[in-house]
């Protein structure tokens, strides 16, 4: 990644190759040939280290890329292997905090979210007889670190950018809980055209989160394992910018196919987004009366201050430049009449 200058990302959302995951073996046999043989003499905990090695270079990239306060999300499963009648777990997501610390960074809470499996049988071992069986892994962690101290927001273009970045108090409930429950699947909907495109390594609404989480409009969002660019669509719906790198050649239509067709399946999530709000407010002043504030951009109330400049605007057009998409996006936001309890 020498081509991101140092301290120059705000965010990065990444999900890696699984080590110990078999649909990963090829990939890491091809980065180093000692994995193969590891494999084939059973030697599980020694190719699980080898596979983290080809990992740890990338995770020092983005040490350095990152600025101070910047903040770095890894998507990451564990993983359960059985070799020659040895089943055991890896632990990825420890071994990557392990180096992850070894590197500078400050870890905060993760997430867990629940990645639902539609395995019939939720057992693995001895079934219905104690003492042999194992418990079926059905979530993944989200690793989330900082560089440096607590992230400065200095001038005033810089506070008014992240006051209009604000999340609605209600999805602040529900998106800084460690435990997601609620995320479904990974099917993406943007395009007819190439199916693999309709499809990440993690869904389209935690990528969405995680942006709005800790980043504000106009940051620069890493993804080093791009895939099939889940990240930069979240980002364009979000108004980031975002350099992504994947090393699958065959993956480069499906990443674009994904951007060229992002300006009518992000309009559709932001207006659900906006919908869900107005349906909150609703519910909120049937129940407990008038709310106190009112944003100024939509014309609908807010609980806090803090949400009086939240601003989402709606994707206008995508232009490819070469190997990159520049995204415009609506002046005017979408505004609603106020509501009044029925």
């Amino acid at each position: 990644m020498s081509e991101v200058s140092s301290s120059s990302i705000s965010l990065v959302v990444t999900s890696p190759p699984y080590p110990m995951i078999q649909m990963w073996d090829d990939l890491f046999c091809l980065l180093d040939p000692r994995i193969k043989d590891a494999l084939n003499s059973f030697s599980g905990d020694k190719a699980f280290e080898l596979m983290h090695k080809c990992l740890d270079p990338v995770w020092k990239e983005v040490f350095r890329v990152l600025h101070q306060g910047g903040i770095a999300c890894i998507n990451i499963g564990d993983a359960t292997r059985n070799l020659n009648g040895d089943f055991k777990l890896y632990s990825n997501h420890v071994r990557i905090l392990h180096y992850l610390l070894k590197l500078g960074f400050t870890i905060l809470p993760n997430i867990l979210w629940r990645k639902q499996t539609n395995a019939p049988n939720k057992f693995m071992g001895s079934g219905m007889l104690p003492g042999g069986a194992y418990v079926t892994l059905e979530h993944e962690h989200i690793l989330i670190l900082r560089k440096g101290g607590k992230r400065e927001f200095a001038t005033e273009a810089e506070k008014v950018n992240r006051r209009k970045s604000a999340i609605f108090w209600e999805e602040r409930n529900v998106l800084f809980s460690d435990l997601w429950m609620d995320i479904k699947g990974t099917r993406q909907g943007l395009s007819q055209k190439n199916p693999r495109s309709r499809s990440g390594a993690y869904p389209f609404e935690l990528v969405y989160r995680l942006i709005s989480m800790y980043s504000a409009k106009n940051d620069t969002i890493l993804d080093p394992f791009l895939g099939t660019g889940t990240t930069v669509a979240a980002a364009m719906v979000a108004a980031r910018n975002c350099v992504g790198y994947e090393i699958y050649p065959k993956l480069k239509d499906s990443i674009y196919d994904m951007c060229e067709n992002i300006v009518g399946f992000g309009n559709q999530y932001i207006n659900g987004r906006l919908e869900k709000h107005m349906d909150f407010v609703a519910e909120r002043l049937k129940t407990k009366g008038p709310l106190k504030h009112n944003n100024r951009p939509h014309g609908f109330p807010v609980i806090t201050n803090q949400e009086k400049e939240l601003t989402i605007n709606e994707v206008a057009s995508v232009k490819k430049v070469a190997d990159s998409f520049e995204v415009s996006y609506l002046d005017t936001p979408r505004h609603f009449n106020s509501i009044k309890p029925e």
